[in-house]
């Protein structure tokens, strides 16, 4: 999968699942614009990609201000045409029904889901304003399709980002721009279910449960990114792509 010479932006790139898409388009020839709000990772993260020979750049970004996302998108453009947007940036509570206020609830949502309407709308603005093609890339979850217990806010999250990469991926093709989201499962060193994750013997219980034998790394997902990303994905748009090891045809149920 040749990247090379294109310009991803990735937010939330510093660590994690973000670190490992990150570094994973930068090894296909992608140069790198790291959009996170941690910089110290951030600038950690830019170094080992400068390591594989990319560019690359941060960029202090709370996605939940769209004017700190247009000055990502400028600062990105200093680098080059933007070609691809991946929306990882994200939180996660484990909070019961009752015990969510407000306040949390919209920290979620809005880090969530507002955070990837307002990057894609950016960037979208961006890729046609040059009528080229682009390629955006959401990171849902496989709970905005088989909720967990306690995180209601979080699930009702990742359905939207499902419903919103469907959405942006009509109204964008006329421009050439394909969306198309990745769905993880359980993933170790990841987002998802990581206060489970935390306890070696229930992330034991939880790999042996999962069809193909083992939590899901990311690696794992960073390698279904960056086939998205590429040219070899040009008559993809609106998938929703689970990456769970057969979670979603196993059944398992988690919280």
């Amino acid at each position: 999968m040749e990247l090379a010479n294109k310009v991803a932006i990735v937010t939330g790139g510093g660590a994690g699942i973000g670190k490992a898409i990150a570094l994973r388009l930068a090894r296909a020839g992608a140069d790198i614009v790291i959009a996170d709000i941690d910089l110290g990772v951030a600038v950690e993260t830019a170094r080992q990609i400068e390591g594989l020979g990319r560019r690359a750049e941060v960029a202090r970004t709370d996605v939940t201000r769209k004017d700190e996302i247009e000055a990502l998108v400028a600062q990105a453009l200093e680098v080059g045409r933007i070609d691809i947007l991946v929306n990882n940036a994200g939180v996660e509570n484990i909070t019961p029904l009752f015990e969510i206020d407000e306040t949390e609830w919209d920290r979620i949502l809005n880090v969530n889901l507002k955070g990837a309407f307002l990057c894609s709308q950016v960037v979208a603005g961006a890729m046609t304003a040059d009528g080229q093609a682009g390629k955006i890339v959401n990171i849902g979850s496989i709970a905005g399709v088989m909720p967990p217990k306690g995180e209601p806010h979080y699930a009702a999250s990742k359905g939207g980002i499902h419903i919103l990469t469907k959405q942006l991926a009509a109204e964008l093709a006329p421009y050439h721009i394909n969306v198309n989201a990745v769905a993880p499962g359980v993933v170790r060193n990841g987002l998802s279910t990581s206060q489970s994750l935390a306890d070696p013997e229930r992330a034991d219980k939880i790999a042996q449960t999962i069809p193909l034998g083992r939590v899901g790394s990311p690696q794992d997902i960073a390698n279904a990114v960056t086939f998205l990303a590429s040219n070899e994905a040009d008559y993809i748009t609106g998938v929703i792509l689970p990456v769970d090891g057969g979670i979603l045809i196993g059944g398992l149920q988690l919280g």
